[in-house]
């Protein structure tokens, strides 16, 4: 019993398969993910696992016997010969990535890696395929693909840094944006396009977003490697692992210079306007005024913006009332109101306006003008006055008139009178 003991510990350690042996490796190959195939030299089907029934919707009975070429798509059918033939020529096969057809018709991405079955002498006697599904991995490739190529022809620069604010990525437009070549930029600090006096504003990034704080098209300035600065809009996302823990960030800096540039060119042409402009969101609040709005009320700025636009009329249902004609039929002209001032001030205006509209048409609010009318007004006022005592007088000439055409022909009739009575006393004499 000893002796038969030591035979069979000495097959074990020379590495002779024993009965255990061979049912651990069938167990692995039954519980493995991957599809494993047995094959003859003829690519008739041997085994066939429950990977492989999982895979390729075939049951071990209806595969076994058949063909490989049951899985080959039709443009790969000779695929499997080419294998075998690479196979007898001692040429490892290993790891190629090539397609498989389902039962179903259905194709799918997979790995495959070729093992030779030896016989006891050594001989090729068939071989053992392993095919690992890729099909999310390569469409997971391909997006990541797609995403590459987004960001390499981006017109924004996107930018990835580690949690200690070091560049990690570096697209061309970021390199049109700001002078410094990829080789140049990996590896440095984010710090390196910083005006002075924004150094600390990475770091104040980080710290948001370890937190959880969105940050999402915050305008900044940034500075080139030749030192002059620019203008951009920031957007920041954080960037995870598989686990879901934060490990950097990525930033898309997009160049505002011109945009800003073009904004206070007509901020300044709204500033440089002597009439009262305004901007009303569709809820009737202030949104924006320029100086002249400022000074014709007497109110700040700040207190201006959020308030009830119909507040600073002596008739604010009046101006209630125009703005709802503007919403309703698109525009207004010269709709009369009184602005008054704080101090008690009144001026008097035409009012023209009209909604303004996003990209797709959506009313943001209304845009309205007002054209002081105080002096228009005063003249006519003064015109209309001179009119009214040109028009007194004219009467009086015509009462004058009056009186001394009466006072002409009662002289007349006097002097007639007179003569007659002459006339009269002539006879009697």
């Amino acid at each position: 019993m000893a002796r038969q003991k030591n035979s069979s510990a000495h097959r074990a350690e020379e590495g002779y398969p024993g009965e255990e042996k061979f049912e651990f490796l069938a167990a692995i190959v039954r519980s493995s993910e991957d599809a494993i195939i047995g094959e003859m030299l003829d690519g008739t089907i041997t085994s066939w696992n429950p990977a492989a029934e999982k895979m390729f919707g075939y049951t071990e009975r209806e595969i076994l016997e058949k063909p490989m070429s049951i899985l080959g798509p039709a443009d790969r059918v000779g695929e499997f010969r080419e294998i075998i033939e690479k196979a007898r020529k001692g040429i490892k096969v290993e790891r190629y990535e090539t397609q498989r057809k389902r039962k179903d018709g259905a194709l799918i991405d997979v790995a495959v890696t070729i093992s030779p079955i030896l016989d006891e002498h050594g001989n090729l006697i068939g071989l053992s395929a392993i095919d690992r599904d890729i099909t999310e991995q390569k469409k997971a490739a391909q997006y990541a693909k797609s995403l590459a190529a987004i960001v390499q022809s981006s017109e924004d620069a996107v930018i990835s840094e580690s949690l200690d604010g070091t560049i990690i990525s570096w697209n061309p437009a970021a390199e049109q944006m700001f002078g410094y070549t990829e080789s140049e930029a990996i590896g440095k600090p984010m710090s390196i396009i910083g005006p002075a006096d924004r150094i600390g504003e990475f770091r104040e990034i980080i710290e948001k977003a370890k937190t959880g704080v969105k940050i999402e098209r915050y305008e900044t300035q940034r500075k080139r490697k030749d030192g002059t600065l620019i203008d951009v809009a920031v957007t920041v996302s954080p960037v995870l692992d598989e686990k879901g823990k934060l490990t950097g960030l990525s930033a898309i800096d997009r160049d505002i210079t011109a945009q800003k540039q073009a904004s206070q060119y007509a901020r300044s042409l709204i500033e440089a306007s002597l009439d009262p402009l305004v901007t009303i969101s569709p809820e009737g609040k202030i949104t924006d005024v320029n100086e002249a709005t400022i000074k014709v009320t007497g109110i700040e700025r700040e207190k201006l913006i959020g308030a009830d636009f119909a507040n600073y009329f002596t008739e604010p249902e009046k101006a209630r009332e125009g703005y709802k004609q503007v919403l309703a039929k698109g525009f207004v002209m010269d709709y009369p109101l009184t602005i008054r001032h704080k101090d008690g001030k009144l001026t008097n205006v035409l009012y023209n306006a009209s909604v303004y509209n996003d990209v797709v048409g959506n009313v943001l609010g209304v845009f309205a003008a007002a054209r002081d009318i105080t002096a228009q007004r005063r003249a006519e006022e003064q015109v209309a006055e001179q009119r009214a005592r040109e028009l007194e007088r004219l009467l009086e000439l015509e009462r004058f008139q009056k009186l001394t055409v009466g006072r002409e022909l009662k002289m007349i009739e006097l002097k007639k009178e007179i003569d007659e009575l002459k006339s009269k006393l002539g006879e009697k004499a």
